[in-house]
């Protein structure tokens, strides 16, 4: 697991209040008022006040103040229910991590799980619209009851951070995660490496509820773009076959007759991986998501090529970081932060990187 350093815990004051005062020849209760703007203060004050501060730089110590009040700052994680899930394990594994790195100043965190169904989406929404907090982590999975409920949800004027999933036509929340189209775009960019005279591609969807998630249909346009922009790969022949997860076992060999690769959009290639090899079917490259038990166990075997890692135990930790940085440091915090695209093989994993 990775350790992530990216600022001080400790806010430096470059020059004190009481200094300030003694330069400006006001009192100490002057200086504060200016800096918290509160009270009367005459502007003469304010303006020689000021000016020392932008001479000398000043900032306040908000951890020893929040300390001093015991103040909790209570951020709700609202996000898909994770048991038996390794992608979503490692998303709270991260946030856990910055539970216990923040708790000590003041960070409490309050989770909504729901059921990986609109029905149960809607249902939490209520919760979550309901229940009183400082700040909102969120994978927003579900695309329209996504937008809906964040249109709502900005009366509250607090700041939210999605994860995983980003509501493209909402600019005015924070996101952390993969460019999703970008991730598919870069899928079809290795699926084009062997090129051969005639390449057969099959995009393999298998999900939950396919039609609604944003990020899945993000990667699969960018997927196709990828191909619209390179004519030259006139070659390629594509198909798509869907199945929910019910229908798993109704797979059958004349979907994969004279498949040359697999597109996984998802972190279900092992399902692919696995029906193959059981059916002898070789020669198949098959490029998925996510370091999953399962499919770095067949990438090591060979049955798959590549692997995409959106790095998800790195986007809940920063999730949870960028709410401590913005309500707690009051620090100015980039609104979108793309994890890189990192593309693993069997030559170049290490088991120490899963989940990182």
């Amino acid at each position: 697991m990775q350790s992530y350093n990216f600022f001080n815990l400790k806010t430096i004051s470059i020059i004190t209040i009481k200094k300030i005062a003694e330069l400006a020849n006001v009192s100490t209760g002057t200086v504060d008022r200016i800096i918290h703007n509160r009270g009367q203060v005459s502007q003469d004050n304010v303006n020689k006040v000021n000016a020392i501060i932008e001479e000398y730089g000043y900032k306040r110590n908000i951890l020893a103040s929040n300390l001093a009040l015991n103040r909790k700052f209570h951020f709700a994680v609202f996000m898909p229910k994770y048991e038996n899930l390794e992608y979503w394990k490692s998303q709270i594994a991260g946030i856990e991590k910055a539970a216990i790195e923040f708790g000590k100043f003041g960070v409490v965190l309050d989770y909504f799980f729901y059921d990986f169904n609109t029905t149960s989406f809607k249902k939490h929404l209520k919760k979550v619209m309901n229940f009183e907090c400082d700040g909102l982590l969120f994978a927003p999975i579900f695309y329209k009851e996504s937008v809906h409920f964040l249109n709502e949800y900005k009366k509250k004027d607090i700041p939210v951070v999605m994860i995983d999933t980003n509501i493209v036509s909402n600019h005015e929340h924070a996101y952390i995660g993969q460019d999703a189209f970008q991730s598919g775009y870069l899928a079809g960019r290795l699926i084009s490496l062997a090129a051969k005279t005639e390449t057969k591609v099959l995009i393999f969807k298998i999900t939950r509820e396919i039609d609604s998630t944003s990020a899945y249909l993000q990667r699969i346009d960018g997927f196709y773009s990828f191909f619209r922009d390179h004519v030259a790969f006139t070659n390629f022949k594509f198909s798509e076959v869907t199945i929910k997860d019910s229908g798993i076992n109704e797979l059958n060999i004349a979907v994969f007759s004279g498949i040359d690769s697999v597109y996984v959009p998802n972190s279900r290639a092992y399902i692919v991986a696995r029906f193959l090899e059981e059916n002898n079917i070789k020669d198949v490259r098959i490029i998925g998501y996510d370091l999953s038990k399962e499919n770095i166990e067949y990438l090591n075997r060979g049955a798959i090529e590549f692997l995409i890692n959106q790095r998800p135990e790195e986007q809940g930790y920063l999730g949870i970081n960028y709410l401590y940085k913005k309500m707690i440091l009051k620090e100015p915090v980039v609104k979108t932060h793309y994890i890189p695209l990192e593309i693993i093989l069997k030559e170049n994993y290490s088991g120490s990187k899963r989940g990182s």
